[in-house]
């Protein structure tokens, strides 16, 4: 489109960082009148062998990240009385549970009761909070931590479990964003739409068939899951 795109990172864990990256972006070319909650961090494990510090490195970004962003936002916008629209990429455990994945699907459903109680609390203002649900959308980063036997070429049984019988595509879950952006959707909020291919009504969309696996099985999984950290790490400092 001949956009401009500018690439800011921030540590969204940091209520401090989160307000230096807003100063710099309403200094770069003016006031945000959209924000996307898409920053995450997700693994699998049983529950019982979590630790505070692994709930607490999804918890914090997820559920404490986002809210900050959001709350960032929202206090220049109420003051500078601009119009908005916030869309949260949630999931569909927000209904049906996230066996091995606890502190996402807790976190997830957080996000899910901000996105109504904010649509009702700053509708007057003009600022506009829906969510996105997805189903099953592989991308290499998350399927090496929620799903390493497909990572690695198998794709096991997910999408033939799907009413659709196919996983999304990003192009779809792109499409909604953008409508749920546009302008001419101005009447939607305090809503969470499903994108899953009618998934989590046909009782599909979480992990809870990773009941049936053993001790080893998780050993193997969760030491494919360190690998794919340890990669990332080095790639970043590299």
């Amino acid at each position: 489109t001949g956009g401009k795109v500018t690439g800011l990172a921030c540590d969204i864990r940091v209520p401090e960082a989160i307000h230096d990256m807003m100063d710099a972006i309403w200094a770069d070319g003016g006031a945000l009148t959209g924000l996307v909650n898409n920053a995450a961090g997700n693994f699998i494990s049983r529950t019982k062998d979590l630790t505070p510090k692994g709930f607490n490195a999804i918890s914090d970004i997820v559920f404490r990240g986002s809210f900050y962003v959001t709350l960032a936002c929202g206090k220049r916008w109420i003051e500078e009385q601009r119009k908005a629209s916030v869309i949260s990429i949630l999931t569909t455990w927000i209904w049906n549970g996230g066996p091995f994945t606890v502190p996402s699907a807790m976190s997830k459903a957080g996000l899910n009761i901000m996105t109504k109680s904010l649509a009702t609390e700053w509708g007057p203002n003009g600022i506009r909070l829906n969510a996105i649900a997805p189903g099953p959308f592989p991308t290499k980063g998350a399927w090496e931590r929620l799903s390493p036997q497909a990572a690695s070429g198998n794709r096991g049984d997910s999408a033939e479990r799907i009413p659709m019988g196919r996983n999304g595509e990003m192009v779809e879950l792109a499409n909604l964003a953008v409508f749920l952006m546009a302008d001419g959707c101005e009447y939607l909020t305090g809503q969470t739409i499903a994108i899953d291919g009618a998934g989590h009504l046909g009782g599909t969309g979480n992990f809870s068939a990773l009941s049936r696996l053993d001790d080893a099985q998780w050993e193997a999984i969760g030491a494919q899951i360190r690998a794919a950290n340890q990669k990332d790490k080095t790639q970043r400092t590299a």
